[in-house]
């Protein structure tokens, strides 16, 4: 090469074309997934076994007992099944947690094992009350749902179905829930689940609230939503708008 000749740049490679982004309601189907609930035979558990149930979920009701668990199936029928918490936890796909707030460590220490590869769902919201009513208490891990994830290492926890009001789920007169579920987790494909999940209850909506660290105002939320229904005799949920 001469002094007189100049070097070409070398052309710019073309930069692959960006994936378009994935809808966010754009949910997978899980109507063939089988949901176990926790706690199944306490109010909020009875409530969301049967919203589900009533929605076509195949679901198992679990206690400490196998007999209270297959009583409260019976009772609310629709296929629903009773168990103790271990095979509860075994034979289901999606496992939800509506324990007491006082149970919930030693529940999923014992489960620990039967709950390995589940997808998680935990909605229990840490709360105290004295004479000015409830108030929300703040868990050592962070959240009851951090609390979760760090008793159940191989489990993939989330965390939804908080603000529901136990009353509304279990009226069989009321054909759909007018509310939305803020769903949180660290695995979006595991997220994207719950809100599905939610979805299939009528007049429900799951939303994507975030990560597990953010579990904590929503868990003590609560203590609000009941101030709110004390004050005006109602069963209020929640809606997020513009989305």
């Amino acid at each position: 090469m001469t002094s007189t000749e100049s070097v070409q740049p070398a052309e710019p490679s073309a930069k692959p074309a960006k994936a378009p982004a994935k809808d966010p309601w754009d949910l997978p189907d899980v109507s063939g997934l089988v949901v176990g609930v926790l706690g199944g035979t306490g109010d909020q558990g009875r409530g969301l076994a049967y919203r589900l149930a009533r929605a076509g979920q195949k679901v198992i009701i679990g206690s400490r007992a196998a007999e209270r668990a297959e009583a409260a199936a019976a009772e609310l029928g629709l296929g629903i099944e009773g168990a103790d918490n271990a095979e509860c936890a075994r034979r289901s796909d999606v496992v939800i947690i509506a324990v007491p707030w006082d149970g919930h460590a030693k529940t999923l220490e014992a489960l620990r094992e039967d709950l390995a590869g589940k997808l998680v769902i935990d909605c229990v919201n840490p709360l105290g009350f004295d004479k000015q009513g409830a108030y929300a208490l703040k868990p050592e891990e962070g959240s009851a749902a951090q609390q979760a994830a760090a008793l159940l290492p191989d489990s993939r926890v989330t965390a939804a179905f908080h603000h529901l009001s136990a009353v509304l789920l279990q009226d069989e007169s009321i054909e759909e829930i007018d509310t939305d579920v803020m769903v949180l987790g660290e695995s979006r494909a595991d997220t994207d689940l719950v809100q599905a999940l939610a979805a299939r209850i009528p007049g429900m909506r799951g939303v994507f609230a975030g990560r597990l660290r953010n579990a904590h105002q929503v868990e003590s939320l609560v203590a609000n939503l009941i101030s709110v229904n004390r004050r005006y005799k109602a069963h209020a949920g929640l809606r997020v708008t513009d989305v």
